[in-house]
């Protein structure tokens, strides 16, 4: 008995993937201002008293905030761009996972006091 084996992909349409790859390439956005923000505030104390937006946590309400809030912007941004789109997912995923690795030297002690 033989198996008849039909290859899909080629005759189904792609499905749109702009939505996953906004919600992606958007978090590695706001790793990379998280950490810079956070890096700044480090580095200058006039940085460091402007990101006080709620005392008991000091700077960290503002990189916090900062964070977040690039990291919304950026994803609206990009889904009203990308929502009904194919996009390439190689190359959204290779660039979300540089973003991830700058914010997290960025983040890295030994790395921000060579800096």
């Amino acid at each position: 008995m033989s198996e008849h084996v039909t290859d899909i992909s080629a005759s189904s349409p792609a499905i749109p993937n702009g939505s996953a790859a906004a919600a992606i390439l958007a978090s590695g956005v706001g790793i990379l201002v998280f950490a810079v923000t956070a890096f700044a505030g480090d580095k200058s104390p006039a940085i460091k008293s402007d990101l006080i937006f709620y005392r008991p946590t000091g700077p960290l309400s503002g990189v916090a905030a900062i964070g977040v809030g690039c990291w919304i912007l950026c994803w609206v941004l990009l889904e009203w761009r990308w929502g009904k789109k194919t996009v390439s997912g190689k190359s959204v995923c290779a660039a979300s996972l540089v973003l991830l690795a700058l914010g997290l030297l960025l983040t890295f002690p030994p790395v921000v006091d060579f800096l």
